[in-house]
């Protein structure tokens, strides 16, 4: 069983969670839970991003359209949504001894405290397969900087490549 972390960074766009959704797609769904996060586009332009547990539960993360919750550039942050379908699922994941998927730690998901103190405990299972921002914040920082984390930055060269490494990583 793992005893370290797995984190990928790199640009926005360049396909992390499609790397996590190819690295959960390969594995044996009994053994892995957690949540990915996806652009809702409309009309050809993003206008929020959905968030979606393995166990199937479904929610917003940030949308233009939301009137409440921490501003994240043109987007608005429900941390209603994370703090009662992300937090939980995080926590079921790290109680039950599963392999931790985290997509992803990052700005939006940071304004809610629960699911920050929720990573950190994770994180310290060390169990967790996810993304991490690569921005400049002091969580991101620390997170990036854990003894126990392995960072991979995903890029155009080696995106196809880098799900089949993890992959191997994790069957040892």
């Amino acid at each position: 069983m793992m005893k370290y972390n797995i984190l990928l960074t790199g640009q926005p766009g360049i396909g992390k969670t499609t790397a996590i959704k190819t690295i959960v797609g390969q594995l044996d769904p009994e053994k892995a839970a957690g949540f990915w996060s996806e652009e809702i586009r409309e009309r050809g332009g993003r206008v929020g991003f959905s968030i979606e547990t393995i166990s199937g539960r479904r929610g917003l993360l940030a949308h233009v359209t939301l009137k409440e919750g921490p501003r994240v550039g043109k987007y608005h942050v429900s941390i209603e949504d994370i703090d009662t379908i992300v937090v939980p699922e995080l926590a079921s994941a790290r109680e039950s001894g599963r392999i931790i998927i985290i997509d992803e730690i990052a700005s939006m998901e940071l304004h809610s405290r629960q699911f920050r103190d929720e990573v950190s405990r994770c994180l310290d299972a060390k169990r967790v397969v996810g993304t991490v921002q690569g921005r400049k914040h002091s969580y991101l920082d620390a997170v990036r900087s854990r003894a126990d984390v392995t960072l991979f930055e995903l890029t155009i060269s080696n995106r196809d490549e880098l799900p089949l490494q993890i992959l191997k990583l994790l069957k040892h």
